[in-house]
């Protein structure tokens, strides 16, 4: 009997340390709040609102928000709270073409004149060869600013998101390119337009079903939607800020739907570095939930003579020998920029909502300063 007791207590004893020991895991490490840091940095620069994270090895592992989510107004900026992510769309309609490229229904390769020719669309002879790889990286001759006319009549945002895109598109591709198609860099969110009207005609789905079918609910984004965050009228979500008179004036709105594949996403610093953190797996050749190994590389690699691959600049990293992948965005209104380091195995994300100069030298600022306390205190 005494036998069975002493075993009994080993082994309960030995479940104790298991429990203990799995407590140290990354999974269930500690996130420390730095809102004070982002505060000092929010009122250095002036700003109405900021949140920041990083996340290591898939987990956050630093967060926090500082300021309002309304000029004038006492709602308080949470990290749960959606910004608008801008241009940082640009690599969620690549990343979605990726995965039409591995489901057969488009190649990288494929021209818009094989995507286009049997709609009657009116092209232009030096558009028809683009590819969709031209175009998600800014080489397929698209312009830089959009034509007046075409501009005005994509901010009346008459009929639905789709017959919005294509009607913008059919007035580009019908005029000369910009740029000799595969010659010269062009950042162009017309481009990405375009690209996105190729990923809806070969899907047959509209691109925000495609986006939240295909990565917002396979990641887990659910705070990722499109267009103005929250509510109108309410401030359950951060407003937008211009600065103009010295002064910040809130508004609510954004770029029109028919240039949605190149910057009309919003969601919270959190889901977006989930985005960055799946991004980050691929790069670094782990195993992850959407895409295959070579679409990653294809992702991050840049065409020759640039450094803007699909929808991400490659650059060197600030922080350690090797590369880092980086966006930034803005509709005007908000201002977010993504750093992930492969070699850190980091992911950095600040958002501001508000788009001016000292949004943009705040949230690097923010960046560097998170950064420098991660590697201080080697979280």
């Amino acid at each position: 009997m005494k036998l069975v007791c002493r075993l009994v207590y080993f082994l309960v004893i030995s479940v104790v340390v298991v429990v203990h020991n799995r407590s140290e895991t990354p999974s269930s490490r500690v996130v420390r709040d730095v809102s004070s840091e982002l505060e000092s940095i929010r009122s250095k620069h002036g700003l109405p609102g900021i949140a920041g994270v990083i996340v290591v090895e898939d987990q956050a592992v630093l967060e926090g928000a500082s300021g309002v989510r309304k000029f004038g107004h006492e709602a308080k900026v949470t990290v749960q709270d959606r910004f608008h992510a801008g241009s940082i769309t640009k690599s969620m309609t690549a990343t979605l073409a990726g995965l039409l490229v591995e489901s057969g229904k488009i190649k990288w390769m494929t021209t818009i004149e094989d995507v286009f020719s049997k709609t009657g669309m009116e092209i232009h002879s030096a558009y028809k060869s683009v590819t969709l790889e031209q175009l998600l990286s800014h080489r397929g001759g698209a312009p830089h600013e959009p034509p007046a006319e075409l501009w005005m009549a994509a901010w009346r945002k008459e009929g639905s998101y789709e017959t919005q895109r294509l009607q913008f598109v059919r007035g580009l591709l019908a005029k000369e390119p910009a740029k000799t198609p595969g010659t010269e860099f062009v950042y162009s969110n017309q481009g990405y337009a375009i690209a996105g009207v190729m990923l809806e005609t070969v899907a047959k789905m509209p691109w925000e079903t495609l986006m939240s079918e295909k990565i917002f609910q396979p990641l887990g984004m659910k705070s990722a939607a499109f267009g103005v965050p929250g509510v109108l009228g309410e401030m359950t979500e951060p407003w937008g800020h211009v600065f103009q008179s010295d002064h910040w004036i809130p508004k609510q709105a954004d770029n029109p739907p028919a240039i949605g594949p190149a910057g009309t996403v919003h969601a919270s610093v959190g889901d977006i570095a989930r985005y960055a953190a799946i991004h980050l797996r691929g790069d670094r050749g782990l195993t992850t939930p959407i895409l295959k190994p070579d679409s990653w590389k294809k992702l991050h690699q840049p065409s020759p003579g640039q450094d803007y691959a699909l929808g991400w600049v490659v650059k060197d990293s600030p922080w350690k020998r090797g590369k880092a992948l980086w966006h930034n965005g803005s509709n005007t209104m908000f201002y977010m920029v993504v750093w992930m380091v492969p070699e850190d195995n980091m992911v950095a994300v600040v958002a501001v909502n508000a788009a001016s100069p000292a949004a943009r030298v705040g949230s690097e600022e923010a960046v560097t300063t998170l950064v420098g306390l991660l590697k201080k205190n080697r979280l």
